[in-house]
């Protein structure tokens, strides 16, 4: 559906995005992140057309985005972090007017705008000015221009910004309808947001993609922790001979226990063959579970860290 392949984008000596490549596949639901600056909604832009790469490609739904452009474009919906609206229009006449810059005829536009208003829950302000609509509002007007033409993919920079609570619940729940016809990339600084409903994450650092991962994979637990009572030096060889452990890390807790995390191929499975095994020794377990990493914790190693592209 979407294939980037060695990706850059200079601004004189500053290289904003460097040889970055990923393919995303119908039905996707993929999370962009990255502090400011590492080059998010620069790649954004040049997937949508409105900026040119220094070198690379994109392409759209198998369309070349740099010969192809008006075609991809077509394909495409976009909702910019600070979309830009006109505040003297009203929302059903500016819905109208995208319409119109979509190419939609006139027969079919009224269906359109008003399934994009039932979508993102605009009927009671349908025929304000946009000018007299809070932030939130706002938003789900940028929101229903980006899906007015029912795009194949739509890309959305920050779509919860100025949200409240039940609005984020109601976009969340707007977003995975989408997803069964589309798909979707969503660039958030909120990472509950790309728990909830991604199934796959992109984490950009200084220009270059950092990570690609499936969700499901960063919360596959990795080690086994367990906590005793008894000191490094006698516990270590006796964890360490159990069947499937091939490594043991230890460190200080409080009230005099002792940590372990044993490295194994499957920690989940291991469990129970670390309990008997220590069920026959004269010591107290107080603690035995999966090790997980979530997705906060994975962005800040690898946000903060001297790490090379890794894929999970």
């Amino acid at each position: 559906m979407i294939e980037v392949r060695e990706l850059s984008r200079s601004y004189g000596e500053l290289k904003a995005v460097q040889q970055v490549s990923f393919d995303i596949g119908r039905g996707e639901i993929v999370g962009l992140l990255g502090h400011n600056g590492a080059g998010k909604t620069t790649i954004m832009k040049m997937m949508t057309g409105y900026l040119e790469p220094s070198s690379g490609s994109i392409r759209i739904d198998a369309l070349d985005i740099a010969e192809q452009r008006r075609e991809a474009q077509r394909r495409i919906g976009y909702l910019p972090e600070n979309c830009p609206l006109y505040p003297e229009m009203r929302v059903i006449d500016y819905l109208d007017y995208q319409a119109a810059l979509h190419g939609m005829p006139d027969n079919r536009r009224p269906a359109a705008i008003r399934r994009a208003i039932e979508r993102t829950d605009l009927g009671p302000k349908a025929t304000a000015t946009i000018a007299t609509l809070s932030r939130g509002y706002r938003q789900r007007v940028g929101v229903a221009q980006a899906i007015l033409h029912e795009p194949a993919i739509l890309i959305l920079d920050e779509p919860t910004n100025g949200l409240d609570p039940s609005q984020i619940q109601h976009m969340r729940s707007l977003v995975r309808e989408l997803a069964k016809d589309a798909t979707l990339i969503i660039s958030t600084h909120v990472l509950q947001e790309v728990e909830a409903v991604c199934s796959r994450v992109l984490i950009m650092r200084g220009g270059q993609l950092a990570l690609d991962s499936a969700l499901d994979a960063i919360g596959r637990p990795k080690r086994l922790l367990v906590t005793l009572d008894r000191a490094a030096e006698e516990a270590r060889p006796v964890l360490a001979r159990i069947e499937g452990v091939t490594a043991v890390e230890s460190w200080d807790g409080d009230a005099g226990l002792r940590h372990f995390a044993l490295s194994a191929e499957d920690p989940q499975a291991l469990a129970p063959v670390v309990a008997k095994a220590l069920g026959r020794q004269p010591w107290n377990l107080y603690a035995l579970a999966p090790e997980r990493r979530d997705l906060e914790d994975l962005f800040g190693a690898v946000t903060l860290e001297q790490m090379e592209v890794a894929h999970v």
